[in-house]
């Protein structure tokens, strides 16, 4: 990574304004129900602290439409990393005005303060260079560790980056950038994607991408059943996108041509209407009867999975197998997150690409035992499709 980091600057007496990721999850009663994205970015906030800098914290929250909305505050927040800190946490009543300048004007080395939601201004979204310098004015030097936002070109973001120098990326920054790196650019052989989700079109770009890179090409999830259409399968109710199956062929055509294994499911769990409680059963894909539809893989195709799992040495999963949010039709998801643990046991590099993949392994509570569970899903996504994310480049470079 040729990107500068917090361990290339000089942080003693300086005020480091960070943008963090602290879009968290909420219950009801404002509780924040998963603070994996705060417990990653806690490293880079104590070595500035460590380093005698002082830490003004900014991010975003849910999507307030451009406006104040108190449920949307980062107040909880704010309560929930002073207790992992073991410090107290200021809080800011606004992310630029009056209320953060004097917030940030007061503090002392050693000390944190979180900005309110940056989206109660919808400049932030518009990257708009008056709100961008408003919050480079609270600073002296720029820490990204936001990854999850970091393919958003937002003020905070993009814009700050440009009159906030120097600009570095914090710990988590650097690590999701060394692990996705490596998956693209040079990862140890024998290499396999296992890619799922619902829509092909989603997935498209990774799949162009990563096809001339992988060994092995796994698809599950939704988006198979364009392509057993693409093979003239009957899929019944099955989710299809019709006008993606031309691509699914080509795709195919192209895995050939390369001699690529692309493998697809051999069998599927079905069911009679989409409820965790409709009736269901195991089939051959080639067997979907017409009123029933495909909700997840089936148990021959996670024993192929498993199969080229236990032989990879590098392994990328973005996307779940099946309809993963209901029980009845989770196990293809969770056996891959399983044998995906298997793997990097015996040595194998893992990385899961945030999203739904991500939250499938946190259900399973494998989370701590996957190389790396990237905190961001559209982020990751765009870096394995190829693309420039534009938070990362707006940062100096080595």
């Amino acid at each position: 990574m040729q990107t500068l980091t917090v361990d290339d600057i000089p942080l003693r007496g300086k005020k480091v304004l960070v943008r963090v990721d602290f879009n968290v999850p909420m219950t009801p009663d404002l509780k924040i129900s998963d603070d994996k994205r705060m417990v990653e970015s806690l490293p880079t906030i104590r070595k500035i602290l460590k380093e005698g800098g002082s830490v003004i914290l900014m991010s975003h929250l849910g999507r307030p439409k451009g406006k104040p909305n108190p449920e949307y505050s980062l107040k909880p927040v704010a309560d929930h990393l002073s207790t992992l800190l073991s410090l107290p946490v200021k809080f800011a009543s606004d992310c630029i005005g009056a209320p953060a300048q004097e917030a940030a004007s007061d503090l002392k080395p050693g000390q944190v303060l979180l900005l309110e939601n940056l989206r109660f201004h919808a400049e932030e979204e518009k990257n708009d260079e008056g709100f961008a310098r408003a919050l480079a004015s609270l600073g002296e030097v720029y820490v990204n560790d936001a990854f999850g936002t970091a393919h958003r070109a937002h003020a905070s973001t993009d814009g700050v980056p440009r009159f906030l120098k120097p600009a570095v990326a914090g710990y988590l920054m650097k690590k999701e950038i060394d692990y996705l790196s490596r998956a693209v650019a040079n990862p140890a052989r024998p290499y396999i994607a296992i890619l799922g989700g619902a829509k092909i079109s989603g997935k498209i770009d990774v799949i162009q991408n990563l096809m001339p890179k992988v060994d092995v090409l796994v698809i599950g999830g939704g988006m198979a059943f364009t392509f057993f259409q693409a093979e003239g399968y009957e899929i019944g109710d099955s989710m299809v996108e019709q006008d993606k199956i031309p691509l699914a062929r080509q795709i195919l055509d192209t895995a050939k041509a390369q001699n690529k294994r692309l493998i697809l499911p051999v069998d599927c769990v079905i069911a009679d209407r989409f409820d965790n409680e409709a009736q269901r059963r195991v089939v051959p894909v080639t067997r979907i009867p017409a009123g029933w539809r495909g909700l997840d893989i089936g148990p021959e195709t996670v024993k192929l999975v498993s199969i080229e799992v236990r032989k990879a040495k590098t392994i990328v999963w973005n996307g779940p197998m099946g309809v993963f949010e209901m029980p009845n039709f989770a196990h293809g998801t969770l056996e891959v997150a399983r044998v995906l643990v298997e793997a990097t046991k015996a040595g194998a590099t893992s990385i899961v690409g945030g999203g739904d993949s991500a939250a499938a392994v946190a259900q399973a509570g494998l989370e701590n035992q996957i190389s790396h569970v990237s905190t961001g899903g559209g982020a990751s996504l765009e870096f394995l499709e190829g693309k420039t994310l534009p938070g990362l480049v707006a940062l100096d470079t080595k």
